[in-house]
């Protein structure tokens, strides 16, 4: 028989084994975490062929599926405190390279350190790799892990080993870029609206409209997750900027002549996985598809976002202050003559929610400078950690884009007024200044931004 038969047979002899035994002291398991204790210690241990490996990897596996959130916390729990490099071995193997640097021996005694160092921890989460969709799984598992350890960080040895893990096996190089299309797999395109974050999807016409053919959908695969995109952006072909996501979306809207597009708009970008936070490729993905979309559509020269600014509305009520500097005697007139009370930041605050105010033209007039203007120093100004306050502009800057245009009532969705009182912005990917942006905004945090954008900080 060949290889890859035995490996076959294998397979379905876990499966088969995991069926039949899974059901069998669950509700023991649930409740005893010397079993979970003893489960653990076995795959650390690792004894036994493929076949018996996998099995206990599996066993384990089905063990934490059946565990309610406060017994996940403590499974996880035991792994990260009980399964660490031991620290008597740690400190003989370095006592023993300290002794033997430069003598012949040195080479074995550091093989033997970095031995003592690796983790048992390691070997658990590697085996779950080898089973079947061990690596959704593990991702899943991270994704609990991650909500647990704000509350507990004694997880973070943990959560290192796995987030690195999770960077080797999800290195862009083993990542595929598709095309995804209305004639795509009906359970993909469900996914697609499930995973949605940016801007809802309202309907399957709403869907087949984001894929018709003057739009584009792309995202990253990994051949062990074939059905879940990792991360997916959608990409409207137009001939100039985009500055109103309702019309970007309008169903009934014709369709533009791709013959004649100049202008990529990436107007939605959604990691779909929380386990896989800190492991990036949302920077190779953009490149990917400029690329991708260079060769379709050689007329194509300028490579934007119609991005939103989810976090302005919240930092102005933590910073009412930038409010009140954002205002200038004009504002103050204006606003006054409009009756609203351009010295009473909280009263404005309280009158922008909702978004009312944007149906009335006088007022919405008056607030159009003000709140331009607290817009352009959020983005250029406002950090948290010296980085940028805001997620979607992290995002963006850390990859090399500029933010090049802020536009207003661009988003008048509930949704849009809530967080950024409808103001949208543009970052533009010049192809040119990709890499210089990521090395400056990486090292010393600069960021690159249209004259316009400047000026309307500044004033």
């Amino acid at each position: 028989m060949t290889g890859s038969g035995l490996v076959s047979r294998s397979l379905s002899k876990v499966r088969e084994l995991v069926a039949n035994a899974a059901h069998l002291g669950r509700e023991t398991v649930a409740k005893d975490p010397e079993h979970i204790r003893r489960q653990l210690q076995e795959c650390a241990e690792g004894r036994g062929g493929e076949v018996s490996t996998r099995l206990r990897a599996a066993r384990l596996a089905d063990t934490y599926l059946h565990l309610d959130d406060a017994q996940r916390h403590g499974f996880l729990r035991i792994i990260a405190h009980e399964f660490g490099p031991d620290p008597a071995q740690v400190a003989n193997a370095h006592e023993a390279y300290q002794a033997a640097v430069g003598t012949p021996a040195q080479w074995d005694a550091e093989a033997r350190l970095r031995a003592a160092m690796r983790s048992r921890r390691l070997r658990i989460l590697t085996q779950f790799n080898a089973i079947p969709q061990g690596v959704k799984f593990l991702v899943d598992l991270r994704a609990d892990l991650l909500r647990y350890l704000a509350d507990d960080p004694a997880l973070k040895p943990l959560d290192r080993e796995l987030e690195t893990r999770l960077s080797a096996w999800f290195d862009v190089g083993f990542l595929e870029l598709q095309r995804i299309t209305w004639n795509s797999p009906a359970a993909l395109l469900e996914k697609l609206v499930g995973y949605e974050a940016v801007h809802e999807i309202q309907s399957w016409q709403d869907l087949k409209n984001r894929l018709d053919s003057d739009r584009r959908c792309y995202a990253f695969f990994h051949p062990r997750m074939p059905l879940e995109p990792l991360i997916f952006v959608q990409v409207a072909l137009l001939e100039e900027l985009a500055d109103d996501v309702q019309r970007l979306l309008d169903i009934e809207a014709p369709l533009s002549d791709t013959a004649k597009a100049t202008t990529a708009i990436f107007y939605s970008i959604s990691a779909t996985q929380p386990g896989l936070r800190g492991v990036s490729f949302g920077n190779f993905l953009l490149k990917r598809v400029i690329d991708d979309l260079k060769r379709d559509f050689p007329r194509l020269h300028v490579f934007a976002t119609l991005s939103p600014i989810p976090g302005l509305a919240r930092w102005a009520r933590r910073h009412p202050d930038a409010l009140a500097a954002a205002i200038t005697p004009a504002d103050a007139k204006r606003l006054a003559t409009a009756g609203l009370p351009a010295d009473d930041t909280a009263a404005l605050l309280e009158r922008l929610d909702g978004g009312a105010w944007a149906d009335d033209a006088a007022l919405a007039a008056a607030l159009q400078d003000v709140l331009l203007r607290l817009a352009a120093r959020y983005l250029l100004e406002a950090r948290r950690d010296e980085r940028p306050t805001d997620a979607v502009a992290r995002f963006h800057l850390g990859n090399g884009a500029r933010v090049e245009r802020l536009n207003w009532l661009a988003d008048t969705s509930p949704k849009g007024f809530a967080q950024s009182w409808g103001l949208m912005v543009n970052y533009l990917y010049d192809p040119e200044r990709i890499e210089t942006n990521v090395e400056a905004f990486a090292s010393e945090g600069r960021i690159d931004a249209s004259t316009a954008v400047r000026r309307l900080a500044r004033r």
